[in-house]
């Protein structure tokens, strides 16, 4: 498998350790452990410190509430999971009817995962169409071939995504995702702050992903601004710990907003803007 579906095995783990943890957890993923192979629990035995596993597990959670009430009572019967990985949100969430998602990310990875899925008899829950493309190059094109109709709304999910590009690829996708967005249409996503990047308790971590090839790229201390100049509009920025976003599993005091230099993460909904 490609260096960048590292990324994707880590994450798998954190979700199969939030899983196991019983009544407690935010969400049950019954096939993380098995997509986190080969190496995901030993990689998140080296960055896990910092708070990264329960970021995780809350940024998770929020996603399916996001995706959730996005279709609940709205017309919108389009998800795109942008740089899937091994999300199975198609596989374990209730899904109301007439509802497609889409899954991109890597030829290499796609295949990967179905193979995974089919040994473990896991069934989709909902219309489940994958989509093996290259987010650097030109890939609505395949989406589009897929079934994706950019004249009805969609709700893009890109989840752990924006840290490993440049601003200005960042603003791009963003841009780009906008483009096909028809009225109604809604994102949800997640930012590192820039100050995050620039901390030395983050440090560590940071360097690991560094030397494994996955470097942290960016980061904004204004979502709210960022989107706005990408055609998005915020209609909801939270931060782990706060209500609605994993309040009483963030082991780190919230700070207040206004508290300049503090390294944070953004859990965001979005809508089209104009």
């Amino acid at each position: 498998m490609e260096a960048v579906s590292y990324t994707a095995q880590w994450t798998a783990a954190a979700r199969a350790a939030e899983s196991e943890r019983g009544d407690d957890a935010l969400f049950d993923d019954p096939y993380a452990r098995e997509l986190a192979a080969p190496r995901g629990f030993e990689l998140l035995e080296k960055y896990g410190g910092g708070g990264l596993r329960e970021f995780i597990g809350i940024r998770t959670r929020y996603l399916d509430d996001a995706v959730t009430d996005a279709l609940d009572g709205t017309g919108v019967r389009q998800v795109v999971l942008v740089a899937a990985g091994m999300d199975t949100r198609a596989f374990r969430l209730g899904w109301p009817p007439g509802v497609t998602v889409y899954e991109v990310d890597h030829e290499a990875l796609v295949r990967e995962k179905r193979a995974r899925l089919e040994r473990l008899g896991a069934t989709a829950r909902t219309e489940r169409r994958e989509v093996g493309a290259d987010l650097a190059g030109e890939w609505l094109p395949r989406l589009e071939e897929a079934g994706f109709d950019r004249s009805r709304p969609v709700l893009w999910v890109a989840e752990g995504l924006f840290f490993f590009l440049t601003r200005e690829q960042a603003t791009g996708l963003l841009r780009l995702l906008r483009s096909a967005s028809a009225p109604g249409s809604a994102l949800a996503t997640d930012f590192a702050s820039e100050a995050l990047l620039r901390s030395p308790f983050s440090r560590r971590f940071l360097e690991h992903l560094r030397a494994d090839g996955t470097p942290w790229r960016f980061g904004t201390d204004e979502p709210e601004e960022f989107l706005a100049g990408s055609g998005w509009k915020a209609v909801e920025v939270k931060e782990p710990g706060e209500p609605g976003a994993g309040r009483g599993r963030w082991p780190y005091e919230v700070q207040p907003r206004e508290r300049r230099g503090v390294a944070r993460s953004w859990l965001v909904r979005a809508e089209s803007a104009g």
